[in-house]
């Protein structure tokens, strides 16, 4: 009984842990045109993740779209080469996005852990029709859950476009969920804000809890904002919003970064998942730098 115990109790952990953010995290936001950079693809919390294990058998997608319509690759081959920090190599001066989408995975909790997870995620709509239909305490929590994640990386060079022509960045790619910028991060001022969208296939989403850390270093020793810990990693400022009628969100950007925004949508499960989920789950990330003080590249 104590082995059954202790094998569903690790189960729990285990399956509850798959399930929170996942980022794409360069080795610099800012490189130069030509040099490949190590992406890491993450998942944790807190923007504090580890290294998505055997990734290769869930990537849907997996591509970098570059600063020119023509200018893009599919990196599933560099995944395959390393899949624990593929090199990315952005040849034309520009803004390029790196895009994962993955399959769908699948996990189960009991009821009551499936409960305080949904309260603890904002997926209110889904904790709501789980009261509604009696299930909260009863009824474990059989969920699907896929990844679209996004990432800015700025090749900095001389002959780099001007910004009306550098507009990768807020491509809308009709994502089962994405955040799309609708200002270039790398070409505004420290302290100025950028408007963020997230769209459904394409569509606003109203009323989306969107999750935003802040992971630059301290301009000056002591700012309140960050807390450093012994090992002199700093803790990122975080906090929630939520998207307005059109779906879009305010951040500011008082530093050079790096940024990670978070927004996560459940519904019902599609009925070719039927068999195995009552929900799907999709998590939506975006990563970049933020305004830089100096252009250091890697």
């Amino acid at each position: 009984m104590k082995a059954r115990i202790f094998t569903l109790l690790f189960l729990i952990a285990a399956t509850a842990a798959l399930a929170h953010e996942f980022w794409l995290q360069p080795a610099s936001f800012r490189v130069l045109p030509g040099t490949a950079v190590p992406l890491r693809l993450l998942s944790g919390e807190n923007f504090a993740g580890e290294t998505w294990p055997r990734p290769t058998r869930r990537v849907r997608r997996f591509v970098r779209l570059g600063p020119t319509p023509l200018d893009s690759a599919d990196l599933r081959p560099v995944l395959l080469a390393d899949s624990v920090a593929p090199a990315v190599r952005c040849g034309a001066p520009g803004t390029h996005v790196v895009v994962l989408t993955s399959q769908p995975a699948f996990m189960e909790l009991p009821a009551a852990q499936f409960t305080a997870y949904l309260r603890e995620e904002g997926l209110d709509l889904a904790l709501r029709q789980r009261q509604e239909a009696d299930e909260s305490g009863t009824k474990p929590g059989r969920e699907a859950y896929r990844r679209c994640a996004k990432s800015l990386v700025f090749a900095a060079g001389p002959t780099a476009p001007a910004a009306a022509a550098d507009t990768t960045f807020r491509r809308v790619l009709g994502l089962p969920l994405e955040l799309v910028p609708e200002q270039n991060p790398y070409r505004l001022r420290p302290g100025a804000a950028l408007t963020v969208r997230v769209l459904r296939q394409g569509q606003p989403v109203p009323g989306a809890l969107v999750q935003v850390w802040d992971a630059s270093p301290p301009a000056v020793t002591g700012l309140s904002r960050f807390s450093a810990k012994p090992t002199g990693v700093i803790t990122p400022q975080h906090f929630t919003t939520h998207t307005n009628a059109q779906g879009r969100v305010l951040v500011r950007l008082p530093g050079a970064g790096p940024y990670l925004l978070a927004a996560v949508r459940m519904e019902a499960a599609p009925p070719a998942l039927a068999n195995r989920a009552d929900w799907l789950s999709t998590w939506a990330s975006l990563t970049f730098g933020g305004p830089s003080f100096s252009m250091k590249v890697y």
